[in-house]
């Protein structure tokens, strides 16, 4: 690992944490970092979700849901600013788009209602059980919510503006799916010159096991640094907390 410190926001006078990570430790200050949630509904992480009726393995979502809430209580604690990212779509489904989009095609949430008729309307639907986040991390007073109709975060949301009122510079994210809308936002977010820091062990990829290496990789080399709970616990629990 390289001994160089990333600094996202150097003007800062404010207390900062520097998180070990790869490929080299990068300056994390509360005031300029939010923890990016992606998805952790009860589509993605929760028996008879989207995620499980279309033959995904959600059993290590659990363990994922109690790395998240860990995350989220230290960066509470340090005045950072937390983000839930929900996708899905209106209950008519009108945002998924036509067989003209290719989300229509793709989207396995789609698909799966396609081929089941008995689940139409059932998944990611605004208002639905399949769309809400999953108890255990219900946002708290000052949390954000952010809805989104892609992979993508920052495809037509109000998350970029949303960030850049508040100064942010740095995304920590965990969530689901690594390899999906995690990638897909860590790299838009690469492009709008965001710092992305993935937290690797707080989240959870669809499909087989190197499709999580090779999403790490590409965050790794490409497009931002890749970190772990515990890494982030240990440097910002070391900071004052917030007033």
């Amino acid at each position: 690992m390289s001994d160089t410190i990333v600094d996202p926001a150097p003007a800062s006078s404010g207390p900062s944490a520097v998180l070990s990570a790869r490929p080299e430790a990068i300056r994390l200050d509360p005031a300029t970092t939010a923890v990016i949630v992606v998805d952790m509904q009860n589509a993605y992480a929760t028996k008879g979700g989207y995620v499980d009726e279309a033959g995904f393995d959600v059993g290590p979502a659990a363990a994922v849901i109690g790395r998240v809430g860990a995350v989220l209580d230290t960066a509470r604690a340090a005045g950072m600013t937390v983000v839930f990212l929900q996708n899905g779509w209106d209950p008519d489904y009108v945002e998924a788009g036509t067989p003209m989009s290719p989300n229509w095609h793709k989207s396995n949430a789609l698909k799966t209602m396609r081929k089941r008729p008995e689940l139409t309307g059932k998944f990611l639907a605004r208002g639905g059980w399949d769309y809400e986040l999953v108890d255990a991390l219900t946002p708290r007073q000052g949390d954000l919510r952010v809805h989104k109709p892609r992979y993508s975060a920052f495809f037509n949301s109000q998350l970029d503006a949303v960030l850049r009122a508040r100064g942010i510079r740095t995304l920590v994210f965990t969530g689901i799916a690594t390899n999906v809308c995690v990638e897909s936002t860590l790299r838009d977010g690469f492009h709008l010159e965001y710092f992305g820091v993935l937290l690797e062990d707080a989240t959870h990829h669809l499909g087989p096991d190197f499709i999580m290496q090779a999403t790490v990789y590409n965050v790794e080399k490409f497009f931002g640094w890749v970190s772990t709970v515990a890494d982030f616990q240990t440097a910002v629990s070391q900071l004052p907390p917030k007033e």
